[in-house]
């Protein structure tokens, strides 16, 4: 009889019990709000910043609503407004270039590469013919580009770096902390993200008059002295009655889950590489299965698991898919012609100007991802490895599922 995955793959563990204990102190004192303090007390939220920039390194940071009001926080400034082109990955999540047009902004699309980072040599060549002066780089699923030479290439052209590190909180490059490299990085602290307040964002920065603008826009009404993670008063003198406020703190409920939760990270991390490094042992060998591994000088945190089928059509996916769902296995593909969950792609954003990748669509059509949450022990990981190589083996044997190679037909524009 064939084995089944009984476990789920959006089950998080349970919020630790240091979080809950300060959580339920917050809610019984009442002071929710971060300005809402007594004379003798420090926010919690200002207490996550001033840790959190200590864990990376960063001279600032900024707690906020969302990750995704991160990116546009960032982005606003950075000082881009309607009209202007952005540049961002064209394999990225929808909140990315959603950030971008949601300013006004116009979305420039990049290549993607084999190891599912941005393309250096198109992002050259997207620069030049853009006249775009931000990139808003998404680490997507934790893949980290060659940060020295993406650095290197955007000052020589003058333009500025926004790290979605969404996906890359507690990584590095070369040692240095995802987030650190660009003008401003940008995290997320979502349920499935790799600290868990449900929803909720943070930034990091070095630059005091762009932070300062940060932390205006986030809606400090002129109590920006209470943050002990900020630039100091003197950077906001100029701006401070110039910046909008477009309100989007964080409260001292979700910082007081975090804060505990951003301590046992570097735990959690260890834990996460050891789930995907039993994965990638189990499928190492399996035939028509090609693994992503990390550039040289790169430190993922591997909370998920992604692998290509580039020899597979269409309908064997789709066969793979269905065959590993009746197992309790849940596979998510972005090579499909419709938005599925959270797999949209770059021909699926309509208020982006349709845009010819053909290397990211050949990539796409085959990429296969997976979440490896902390609730899986070792064994489960087995397990799910197990399943997902006798499917594999399986469907490459399935009369009539034979035809185009997955991304052997390029989609031109929207389907």
């Amino acid at each position: 009889m064939a084995e089944v995955f009984q476990g789920s793959f959006t089950q998080q563990e349970p919020i630790p019990e240091e979080a809950i204990e300060a959580a339920v102190r917050v809610m019984r004192h009442g002071r929710l709000h971060r300005y809402n303090t007594r004379p003798d007390e420090t926010a919690e939220t200002a207490l996550l910043e001033t840790e959190f920039a200590a864990q990376t390194g960063a001279p600032y940071a900024l707690a906020v609503a969302s990750g995704g009001y991160a990116l546009g926080c960032a982005l606003r400034a950075l000082g881009v407004g309607p009209g202007d082109s952005v540049l961002t990955n064209g394999f990225t999540l929808a909140p990315v270039p959603g950030a971008i047009a949601a300013l006004g902004a116009r979305p420039v699309f990049v290549e993607t590469t084999e190891h599912l980072v941005i393309d250096l040599q198109d992002l050259r060549r997207k620069i030049e013919s853009s006249g775009a002066r931000v990139l808003l780089l998404s680490h997507m699923r934790g893949h980290l580009c060659d940060m020295d030479a993406l650095i290197a290439l955007c000052d020589a052209a003058r333009v500025r770096v926004v790290e979605d590190c969404a996906h890359t909180m507690g990584a590095t490059w070369r040692g240095t902390p995802s987030g650190r490299h660009g003008a401003f990085g940008c995290y997320s602290t979502q349920t499935y993200k790799h600290v868990n307040s449900g929803e909720g964002g943070l930034l990091i920065g070095s630059d005091p008059q762009l932070m300062a603008r940060a932390v205006l826009l986030s809606g400090s009404y002129m109590l920006y002295e209470r943050h002990l993670a900020a630039p100091p008063p003197g950077a906001f003198e100029d701006l401070r009655l110039q910046v909008p406020n477009v309100s989007g703190r964080m409260d001292n409920l979700r910082a007081a889950i975090l804060r505990p939760q951003l301590r046992a990270l570097p735990q959690n991390i260890a834990r996460w590489n050891l789930l995907h490094d039993i994965v990638q042992s189990a499928l190492a060998q399996v035939e028509g299965l090609a693994l992503i591994h990390p550039l040289e000088g790169a430190e993922p945190v591997r909370s998920s698991f992604q692998f290509r089928l580039p020899d597979h059509a269409p309908a064997q996916i789709r066969d793979l898919l269905g065959r590993c769902a009746a197992r309790g296995v849940e596979l998510k593909w972005f090579g499909e012609d419709r938005p599925t969950g959270f797999t949209s792609r770059h021909d699926s954003w309509r208020y982006a100007a349709p845009q010819a990748l053909p290397r990211t669509d050949r990539i796409l059509a085959g990429l296969i991802d997976m979440r490896l949450p902390l609730s899986f022990t070792g064994d489960d990981a087995a397990l799910i490895a197990r399943i997902i190589a006798q499917e594999v083996r399986r469907v490459r044997q399935v009369p009539g599922t034979r035809g185009p190679r997955a991304g052997q037909e390029r989609r031109e524009g929207y389907n």
